[in-house]
């Protein structure tokens, strides 16, 4: 009786051991199964880049989630770190393959110095002043008198609203911000009595006026030749395409609370519709401005609300041959939307060797779900100028 006792207490024992190998087992494959996902969606991040989402968008969907999918990479980095520290470095050395694309969203050194500047340069998405946002009180106050006190050289505005008469948009601009500022307006009709677009707006002449047209679309770029002491300076002024998403996402959201699942597949597949056809329309568009660009007869500042990420074709694209002020001077994180959808970075200011960026701000104010950005800068031959006599005086 006490053997055959002994028998069954091994067996059981052994019984256990086994299940909680398998248990184990399964763990493990379940955790190189998603790991796999993930690193599968890094490096889809990573080409996204290069094709042209008018060709497939495929890419450029994971390129949009790249700070969230480098995230969950980390946190299973981690995970294998505890338990099985070799297989971390399944998704390290995935990270690190794309370790540079994380300096175009986050810098950890600040080389900024906007003491010395010969020319700052703000932009900003007001989004229409928050006109439709009920919970928003004086906003087109907060701002106005946000970019009063900056006080940039060059500002840039996008999705600028105007009610009624848009003749009157220029001089309304002009006497919130000052009398003597010369200013460039591009306006098109939203609703029966409103109109929406962008301006930018200087203390310096300017010598030239023109807008790029998007067929079939909202989105708008003006360009605007301005003259900085003896030398002249074109700025481009975009806001491209934007996913259009705030309606699909309150259907979504209702059918999903509803526990509509018919409801929600179809507003699943009118959101992938719309971040589709938004990649699609930007890199159309993105390529219409870099044409009109490289015929630029002078150096060229380009800003704006481009509604990408810096892993996008549109980033690249625009980017070719130019720099990026926060790459280049910027000190933090460097997301610049802050609204309903997750934190990302889609503003920028882009310029060319002709001038060197001391200085790049990021303005944290929710006046609207764009932080407004700014960017100090020195031409290059002031600063080498400068250099030359303090060499002479040492």
């Amino acid at each position: 009786m006490t053997v055959s006792r002994e028998k069954k207490k091994r067996s059981s024992s052994t019984r256990v051991r086994t299940k909680g190998r398998a248990i184990k087992r399964f763990s493990r494959n379940m955790l190189l199964a998603v790991n796999a996902v993930l690193i599968v969606a890094l490096l889809l991040a990573y080409i996204s880049i290069y094709i042209n989402p008018s060709i497939t968008s495929l890419p450029a969907l994971f390129g949009l989630a790249y700070p969230y999918i480098v995230a969950a990479n980390i946190i299973m980095a981690l995970v294998w770190f505890i338990f099985r520290k070799w297989l971390a470095l399944i998704s390290l050395i995935a990270i690190a393959a794309g370790f540079g694309y994380m300096h175009d969203f986050m810098r950890f050194r600040n080389h900024g110095n906007e003491i010395h500047h010969d020319l700052k340069v703000m932009s900003y998405n007001v989004r229409l002043f928050n006109i439709y946002e009920d919970t928003e009180k004086n906003s087109y106050w907060k701002m106005i008198q946000l970019m009063k006190k900056e006080d940039p050289g060059i500002l840039c505005i996008q999705e600028y609203f105007v009610r009624d008469n848009p003749s009157t948009a220029d001089q309304k601009l002009r006497d919130a911000l000052g009398s003597n500022l010369q200013t460039h307006i591009k306006l098109v009709k939203s609703g029966a009595s409103s109109y929406y677009g962008i301006a930018t707006v200087t203390r310096y002449p300017v010598i030239n006026r023109g807008n790029i047209i998007h067929p079939g679309s909202s989105s708008l770029t003006i360009f605007t030749d301005v003259v900085v002491d003896t030398d002249t300076f074109r700025i481009y002024n975009n806001h491209l395409q934007s996913f259009r998403l705030r309606h699909i996402e309150g259907n979504l959201l209702s059918e999903i609370a509803r526990e509509d699942p018919g409801g929600s597949m179809d507003n699943i597949a009118g959101l992938y519709k719309s971040l589709t056809e938004g990649f699609a329309s930007r890199s159309i568009q993105v390529d219409r401005v870099r044409r009109h660009i490289e015929t630029s007869p002078y150096p060229v500042i380009v800003v704006g609300d481009f509604n990408d990420t810096p892993i996008s074709y549109t980033y690249h694209r625009m980017r070719r041959g130019l720099k990026d002020a926060f790459v280049e001077a910027g000190y933090g994180a460097g997301f610049t939307y802050k609204g309903k959808y997750p934190p990302n970075r889609i503003d920028y200011i882009f310029y060319n060797e002709d001038f060197d960026c001391n200085d790049f701000d990021i303005v944290k104010v929710r006046y609207s779900d764009h932080y407004p950005i700014i960017a100090y800068f020195r031409r290059v031959d002031q600063k080498e100028a400068s250099t030359d006599q303090r060499s002479l005086r040492k």
